[in-house]
């Protein structure tokens, strides 16, 4: 419940996002540009979709085997499991599988907070960033029991699919990629 509430607020709060650096290239995608000054310059595209943008995105119907992770910087269980996402992707990825982090920060701390930390961790798995003030259409239309909590995680291919509304060790998360592995 605790949970729900969060994402309630940080629903609410997205519903104000005026960033000027953002160009809206269409209705259901956006894109953050970046560039961060430290020791390396680092330039980031920060993708930014509604509902209608991501759904294609979590329904790939091909020969990969899919993972989409819903988490969040501000989410510590959500931080905790991404370790074993990347270790995912690094050791699938050859495999035909492909790894999708959808952020549900709040729009506010993309440059502040989300960009900066996919920065210093490095990470090498697809992030972008989900935005869309319609959490009664989005949550059930990506899974009808989901209560719209995080982490949260789907693993599909052509044939089957599962949503997963919990975090995961590393053990976990192959043990259950591993029955979508052919």
């Amino acid at each position: 419940m605790k949970r729900l509430i969060i994402l309630s607020l940080l629903i609410i709060c997205s519903c104000n996002n005026k960033d000027k650096d953002v160009s809206v290239s269409d209705k259901s995608k956006s894109v953050l540009s970046t560039e961060k000054k430290t020791e390396n310059t680092v330039d980031f595209d920060l993708e930014i979709y509604d509902y209608d943008g991501l759904e294609p995105l979590i329904n790939k119907n091909d020969n990969k085997v899919h993972v989409v992770n819903f988490w969040a910087t501000w989410c510590a269980p959500c931080v905790k499991e991404l370790p074993y996402f990347e270790e995912i992707n690094q050791e699938y990825k050859d495999k035909n599988v492909e790894v999708l982090l959808v952020s549900l920060d709040f729009p506010r701390n993309y440059e502040s907070k989300l960009i900066p930390f996919v920065a210093k961790r490095n990470l090498q798995s697809e992030v972008v960033a989900f935005d869309d003030v319609d959490q009664n259409r989005w949550i059930t239309a990506i899974h009808k029991d989901w209560s719209g909590a995080i982490p949260a995680t789907i693993i599909y291919n052509k044939e089957k699919r599962q949503f997963y509304e919990r975090s995961f060790t590393k053990e976990e998360l192959e043990t259950e990629l591993k029955q979508f592995l052919n």
